[in-house]
C-alpha cells in the first residue's frame, strides 16, 4: 500500500546541524576496510619436514619454468628462493639454466652478478661479467657494472683494462666520459689527455672538443687549450663548423685579455659560416664589441651582421628587389663605393622574368638609385649617363614604359647644362611612347626656359594625341591667356567643347565660363550657359547660372573696376529678377521631368538666395513650394518583397492633382446627364 504512493516525502528539509565533509567520508571508508589475507607462517619441526617443504616448492618452480621457459620472472623467483634457502649451488644452477634459455636478457645477468657479489663470490662475479660483456659488448649497463666492481675493489689496473676492452668497441660519449673521470680521480691527467684525443677521433662533435678544451683549461696550460681549439677547427673543416666551438674559443681568449685574438676568431668564423648557422655567434660578437671594442668596431659588427642577412635573403629570393635596395643602402652607408657598385650590378642582373609592367615596377628603382648614387655620391657623371641609357635600352617600350625614367634622364641632363640632350631625350620619349606625364613635364621645362613657341607646339601635339584630356585643353588656354591672345583662347575652348569625348567636361566648361566672366564678356558667358544647358540639365549648372546673373551688371551699367570691392556694391533688382527667372526655368524643367531630388536641391538654393537678396514675401513663396517627406513602399523587381523609401510630395503637385480630380468629376457628371437624356 505504501509502495504505491511513491517515494516518501521529506518533511524537514533544513540542513543538519553537523555537516559531513568528503574528507570524513573517505577517511571512514579507509578505516572500515578489512585487512587483506596473509599467508600463514610455516613452522618446521625437524629436517624431514624442511626437506619435504623444499622439495614441494622446487616441484612448483620446476612446473612454472617448464610451462613457460621464456618468462624471466619464473626463473628469478626460483633463483631468489634458492638464495633464501642458502642453496647457492642450486641458485647458481637455476641462473645458468636460465641463461641457456635467455642468453641476451640483461636483467638476468645483472641479478646473477648481484647475487654473487652479495655473497662475496668476487671471482665468480668477475667471470660472469667477463662472459656477459663478451656475449653482449654493446650493453653499457654490463660494462658500467664491471668497472664499478673493479674500482670498488681498488683494482685500478684491472679497471683500466676493462675500460680499454670497452673503448675498443667505440661506445657512446658517456663511456668515454666515465673513463676520463676515472683518470682524473687518480690524478692521471696525461692518461686523460690521451683518452680525450682518442675520444675526439671516435666522436668528433664540437661539444667534445669543447670538453677537452675545458679540461686543458682546468688542468693544463693556455698553449694546450689553443692547441686543442686549433686541432678542432682543422679537423672539423668548413663543412662541420659549429658556432659554439668558436664562441668558446673567443671567450677563452677574452678571459686572458687577448681581445685581438678573440676578434680575429669571431671574424674568421663569420666569414666562413652561413647566417642560419651563426645567429648566436653574431650576437656574441656584438656583445664582445660593445664590451671591449670601440664605436667603429660595433658599427662594423652590425653592418656585417646585416650584410650576412641580406646575402641570405637575396640568395633565397633573387627577384626580391626591395631586399637588393636595402642591401645597396647598407653599403652606401658604409662608404665603400666598390661594394656599392658590386651590389647594384648583381641586382641589375636579376631582370624580371616576364614583360609585364607589374614585375618591372620595383626593378626600375634599382636603376634609378644606382644612377643617383653615381651622380651625387660618386660624382661620376659619365657612369650615371650610361646607367640611364642602359635602362632606357632595356625597357620594352613597345609594350610599356616608365615616364619617370625619361624625366629623370632629362632632369639629369638639365643639371649638367645639356639642354639640347634633355630636349632630345623628351622628344624621343614622345616619339616612342607618348604619355600625358611626359607632355606635361616637357611643357613645364620649356615654360621655365620661356620658349613659348615650343610650348604651343607641344600643346598642339598633346591634344592631337589625346583630345579627351581636359587638363591639356585648359592648360593650353591658360598659356595663350597669359600671352594675351584672347582669340586663341576662345578658339581653343571652342575646339575643346566640340570634342565628342572628354574625361572631365564639367571642368572645361567651368574654365571657359570663368574666362569669359573674368574678361567681363557677360553676353558671351550667358550664351555659354545656354549652350551648356542644352547638353545637360544638372542642378549645379542652373544654380551657377543664377549666381552669375546676380553678380552680372546690367547692359546700361558700367563693369566694376578692378580696384572696387564687388561685395560692397548693391545688387540691382534687374539682376535679382534675372536670377529668379533662371530659378523658375529650372524649377519648371525639373517639375515637368519629375526629378524630385534635383528639384529639392534647386529649391534649397533658391531659398538661400531669397534669404539673402529677397523679401519676406519671396521667402514665404519659396517655403510654400518646399516638399514634405513621405514614406512609401515599392515592390522589388522579380521578388515578392517590398522596400520602403522616402519620397517627396510638392504642394504644387497636390494642387494639380486636386484640379485634375475636380475636372474628372465634372466630366463624369456630364456623361451621366447625357446618358439620362
Amino acid at each position: 500500500m505504501d509502495s504505491s504512493r511513491g517515494p516518501p516525502r521529506v518533511r524537514n528539509k533544513a540542513p543538519a546541524q553537523v555537516q559531513i565533509s568528503a574528507e570524513q567520508l573517505l577517511r571512514e571508508a579507509v578505516d572500515r576496510q578489512e585487512p587483506g589475507l596473509k599467508a600463514p607462517t610455516t613452522r618446521f619441526a625437524d629436517l624431514e619436514e624442511l626437506h619435504e617443504y623444499q622439495g614441494r616448492k622446487r616441484r612448483e618452480f620446476e612446473d612454472y619454468v617448464r610451462r613457460n621457459r621464456i618468462r624471466l620472472d619464473n626463473w628469478t623467483r626460483y633463483a631468489a628462493w634458492e638464495l633464501e634457502q642458502k642453496e647457492f649451488r642450486r641458485a647458481r644452477s637455476v641462473f645458468e639454466r636460465a641463461l641457456d634459455v635467455l642468453p641476451t636478457e640483461v636483467t638476468l645477468w645483472l641479478r646473477y652478478v648481484d647475487s654473487e657479489i652479495k655473497n662475496r663470490n668476487i671471482n665468480h662475479a668477475r667471470n660472469l661479467l667477463d662472459r656477459a660483456v663478451t656475449i653482449l659488448p654493446r650493453i653499457d649497463k654490463l660494462w658500467f657494472k664491471y668497472v664499478w666492481m673493479e674500482e670498488t675493489l681498488v683494482n685500478i689496473p684491472g679497471t683500466r683494462q676493462v675500460f680499454e676492452r670497452w673503448m675498443s668497441w667505440e661506445p657512446d660519449e658517456a663511456a668515454w666520459s666515465a673513463y676520463i673521470k676515472l683518470e682524473k680521480r687518480y690524478g692521471e691527467f696525461q692518461r686523460a689527455r690521451d683518452i680525450y684525443q682518442r675520444f675526439t677521433i671516435v666522436h668528433p662533435e664540437p661539444k667534445n672538443w669543447i670538453k677537452w678544451a675545458r679540461f686543458e683549461e682546468e688542468n693544463g696550460t693556455s698553449d694546450l687549450v689553443r692547441e686543442v681549439f686549433g686541432m678542432a677547427v682543422e679537423t672539423l673543416g668548413d663543412d662541420f663548423m659549429d658556432e659554439k666551438l668558436f664562441i668558446a674559443y673567443a671567450k677563452f681568449e677574452s678571459k686572458l685579455k687577448e681581445y685581438e685574438r678573440a676578434r680575429a676568431i669571431y671574424k674568421y668564423a663569420l666569414d666562413r659560416m652561413s647566417r642560419s648557422k651563426s645567429a648566436h655567434l653574431h650576437k656574441q660578437y656584438t656583445q664582445f664589441e660593445k664590451q671591449f671594442g670601440e664605436r667603429e668596431g660595433v658599427e662594423d659588427v652590425i653592418a656585417s651582421k646585416r650584410r650576412v642577412q641580406y646575402e641570405e635573403v637575396v640568395k633565397e629570393r633573387p627577384k626580391d628587389y626591395d631586399a637588393w635596395i636595402d642591401y645597396a643602402r647598407l653599403e652606401e652607408a658604409s662608404g665603400d663605393h666598390s661594394r656599392v657598385r658590386e651590389v647594384y650590378q648583381r641586382a641589375l642582373a636579376q631582370i624580371p622574368p616576364t614583360q609585364e609592367k607589374r614585375h618591372w615596377r620595383r626593378y626600375i628603382y634599382l636603376w634609378i638609385f644606382y644612377a643617383l648614387f653615381e651622380e651625387l655620391e660618386a660624382q661620376d657623371i659619365d657612369s650615371a649617363r650610361d646607367i640611364y641609357n642602359g635602362c632606357l635600352k632595356l625597357i620594352p617600350h613597345k609594350k610599356f614604359t616608365f615616364a619617370k625614367i625619361w624625366l629623370l634622364k632629362a632632369d639629369f641632363e638639365v643639371r649638367q647644362m645639356q639642354l639640347t640632350t634633355a630636349r632630345k631625350t623628351l622628344g624621343q620619349a614622345l616619339g616612342m611612347c607618348p604619355k600625358d606625364k611626359l607632355f606635361r613635364n616637357y611643357i613645364e621645362l620649356e615654360l621655365k626656359l620661356f620658349d613659348f613657341a615650343r610650348c604651343r607646339t607641344l600643346y598642339t601635339k598633346w591634344i592631337e594625341w589625346n583630345p579627351s584630356n581636359t587638363q591639356a585643353w585648359i592648360k593650353f588656354a591658360e598659356l595663350e591667356r597669359g600671352l594675351d591672345d584672347l582669340d586663341r583662347v576662345r578658339g581653343i575652348f571652342e575646339l575643346a567643347v566640340e570634342q565628342q569625348t572628354l574625361d572631365m567636361p564639367e571642368l572645361l566648361w567651368k574654365a571657359y565660363i570663368d574666362f569669359e566672366e573674368e574678361e567681363q564678356q557677360y553676353d558671351r558667358t550667358r550664351a555659354l550657359y545656354e549652350r551648356l544647358l542644352e547638353k545637360t540639365q544638372h542642378v549645379k549648372v542652373w544654380i551657377s547660372y543664377a549666381h552669375f546673373e546676380v553678380n552680372a551688371p546690367s547692359a546700361d551699367e558700367e563693369p566694376p573696376a578692378e580696384e572696387e570691392d564687388e561685395e560692397e556694391k548693391p545688387i540691382s533688382e534687374e539682376a535679382k529678377a534675372r536670377a529668379r527667372k533662371v530659378f523658375e526655368r529650372a524649377h519648371k524643367v525639373y517639375r515637368e521631368q519629375e526629378l524630385k531630388e534635383d528639384r529639392l536641391s534647386l529649391l534649397n538654393a533658391w531659398k538661400s538666395f531669397e534669404n539673402t537678396h529677397g523679401s519676406t514675401e519671396d521667402v514665404e513663396k519659396i517655403e510654400k513650394q518646399m516638399p514634405r517627406k513621405v514614406k512609401k513602399r515599392r515592390k522589388l523587381a522579380g521578388q515578392d518583397e517590398f522596400q520602403e523609401f522616402i519620397d517627396y510630395v510638392f504642394p504644387a503637385d497636390d494642387e494639380s492633382d486636386a484640379k485634375m480630380s475636380k475636372l474628372l468629376m465634372m466630366a463624369r457628371q456630364w456623361k451621366k446627364e447625357q446618358g439620362a437624356a
